[in-house]
């Protein structure tokens, strides 16, 4: 009875809560799923974003002066000592029932209330303000530019990883059969060495070779791992939770992955001046622009229009209503030049012109490494065409050579080594031919991104805001064997 309690009890627990035993299931992810889930998870397309923001700020902020300023004031003082206390006002203060005394004035009032509308408006600045607005909209250009950046760079990354880690997938498969096939030889070497058929050699030989695969597997079960952790952070996936990646490498054709799809078959831009980073270092320039004649501008007067009215009443006590209350509205045309500010304004002009400078250099150099890095993206793409297409056949005709060594070994007329330098052979087409897939797809990808993608290589050009900015890195060709030695890495 108390077992059966126990077991019901549990049953409760366990339906109560279905999430705890759903979530050490593996999550079935495709790359379409991946790249739809990528970009709310990217920290780089958030700042990118905020930059945007930011630069939208600093174009009103730039705009602003541009209107009149209107603002309002309620003021109330309570005056605690006065210098008119014991001040005389003689015959003119002795007469206040009619109004014709100071009373009304301000002097040596305890209590004044004021209301009151300030008015400006600026009417000449010497270019400061089109300055001002000129790089203000050139940021914000270029910080959009850089969310199409950042768009790029994460779909580009996210592929990258999935097939990475879709990669690492396959070859712990391969290095896992590579296994068995030692496991199976060895055993069939001590069997021949126990009947007197083999020689303790070819038993050392098959058991060695059997350990280093084994090494062989351990490596490529953490290269896996890691990939599968990279992916899933990316992502914002619980990194302790498998993943069973749908998507796979044998059909180089991107046809389960619509956004590739119509990415891919779509005709791709290469021209240099057309690329996002080489249009944000042109922004750069119209930004540094701005701020020569902002600095230029500082040298020539500056005319403002200002008014100012008030309603001023004096009550006998703290509240304010029943109060005659007294009007002042004057309006003031105000010149304003600089004589002498001890080289501040030169000075000010000197970074402005370097920082000209430096914008048009950077946007020179954009162009070259734009150019380069195009050129890079097209012979890697034809290279990955011509690899994938070198090692199309190699994997049949390997695992046949295998399997005819195989059973000559079996039969007694193929030493071992006939038959480690086969299963050697048909590991490296492997390698080959799921290395050349990866590489096939990802190369697709970045001709298909090249135009919206950074330029690695090449310092920050935005003034728009700080965007952080992720190139990928070639991925390191796996450790291919090469040797007949039977010793796989």
């Amino acid at each position: 009875m108390k077992r059966l309690t126990i077991v019901v009890r549990l049953g409760i627990v366990l339906l109560c809560t279905p999430s705890l035993t759903l979530a050490q299931g593996p999550i079935a992810l495709s790359l379409e799923d991946a790249l739809a889930r990528s970009l709310p998870a990217s920290e780089t397309l958030e700042l990118a974003k905020a930059a945007v923001l930011r630069a939208r700020g600093e174009q009103h902020r730039a705009r602003a002066e541009r209107y009149p300023q209107l603002n309002a004031n309620i003021s109330f003082n309570r005056l605690l000592e006065s210098q008119f206390a014991n001040f005389d006002f003689g015959e003119f203060g002795s007469d206040s029932s009619d109004g014709g005394g100071f009373e009304d004035l301000p002097f040596g009032r305890p209590n004044t209330y004021t209301f009151g509308l300030s008015f400006s408006q600026t009417l000449y600045t010497g270019g400061r303000l089109s300055g001002q607005a000129q790089s203000a909209d050139a940021g914000h250009r270029s910080a959009s530019l850089g969310v199409t950046a950042a768009t790029a760079q994460v779909m580009l990354d996210v592929v990258s990883a999935y097939y990475d880690a879709v990669l690492a997938d396959r070859q712990l498969a391969i290095a896992q059969a590579v296994l068995a096939q030692a496991d199976s030889t060895l055993e069939r070497t001590e069997q021949r060495f126990t009947v007197g058929a083999e020689a303790e050699f070819e038993v050392l030989r098959a058991r060695v070779a059997r350990n280093n695969q084994r090494t062989s597997v351990i490596l490529r079960d953490n290269e896996r791992d890691v990939a599968h952790v990279r992916l899933a952070q990316m992502l914002d996936l619980p990194i302790d939770q498998p993943l069973e990646l749908v998507t796979s490498l044998d059909d180089t054709t991107p046809t389960e992955t619509p956004t590739l799809r119509q990415l891919v078959q779509s005709p791709s831009d290469t021209s240099t001046e057309h690329r996002v980073a080489v249009r944000q270092a042109a922004e750069a320039v119209q930004v540094q622009e701005g701020a020569v004649r902002v600095a230029k501008a500082q040298r020539l007067p500056t005319l403002v229009v200002t008014s100012q009215y008030g309603r001023l009443g004096y009550p006998p006590g703290v509240s304010p209503f029943r109060t005659d209350f007294l009007s002042n509205w004057n309006v003031a045309l105000g010149l304003q030049f600089p004589l002498f500010t001890g080289g501040r304004l030169g000075g000010d002009r000197d970074v402005a012109e370097a920082g000209l400078r430096e914008a048009e250099l950077r946007f020179r150099q954009a162009a070259k490494l734009a150019r380069l890095d195009t050129r890079t993206a097209l012979s890697g793409l034809t290279a990955a065409e011509a690899a994938w297409e070198a090692s199309e056949g190699t994997v049949e005709e390997a695992e046949r050579a295998y399997r005819i060594a195989e059973a000559m070994f079996q039969e007694g007329i193929s030493t071992q080594t006939e038959l480690l330098d086969a299963r050697v052979a048909w590991q490296t087409s492997q390698l080959i031919r799921v290395q050349a897939a990866r590489e096939l797809q990802v190369a697709r990808v970045r001709v298909a991104l090249i135009q919206q993608l950074p330029v690695p290589g090449l310092a920050g050009v935005s003034s728009g805001g700080s965007q952080p900015r992720q190139t990928t890195q070639p991925r390191p060709a796996a450790s291919i064997p090469t040797t007949g030695t039977g010793i796989i890495p």
